[in-house]
């Protein structure tokens, strides 16, 4: 079975994200912040005549708690994948965005113990080029977003 990824980073940990997901990838340079919602919540951005809602995925896995919303498009910019979830769009914004590329396997379950963080998100892992990557649904972060508003 033939399955396009893309690898990425994500607060360190290397993620493969079915490109079934993903609408497009963009470096984000202006973020317009939000007053009072989750440090998650990086801002809103502007893209093709398009409001997103920015994710810090390394905020949400990692729980940080004393990350400003703004701060990750400091320096350059940052890379964000865009995708459309129950209507909305939104950006995902990542460490580094590496390649694109089919997998001809299936992903393998997890075996061992991985960080209580990464439980939530990582499906399976997948090798690419030797290196395991944790296999991640982009709807798995908005699906954590909403449940620790609702808790």
């Amino acid at each position: 079975m033939n399955r396009l990824y893309l690898f990425a980073h994500i607060g360190g940990t290397a993620v493969a994200i079915s490109t079934n997901e993903v609408d497009a990838v963009v470096r984000l340079n202006e973020l317009s912040v939000v007053p009072g919602v989750p440090s998650h919540v990086a801002g809103l951005a502007a893209l093709r005549s398009r409001v997103l809602t920015i994710i810090d995925a390394a905020a949400l896995v990692n729980a940080q708690q004393d990350k400003p919303g703004g701060a990750l498009v400091r320096d350059g910019g940052s890379h964000a994948i865009v995708c459309e979830i129950g209507g909305h769009g939104y950006g995902i914004v990542v460490d580094r965005v590496d390649d694109i590329q089919t997998v001809d396997s299936t992903p393998l379950p997890i075996c061992g113990r991985i960080d209580p963080a990464w439980q939530p998100y990582a499906q399976g892992v997948i090798e690419s080029e030797g290196r395991p990557y944790f296999v991640v649904s982009l709807s798995s972060f908005l699906d954590s977003c909403l449940n620790a508003q609702a808790a």
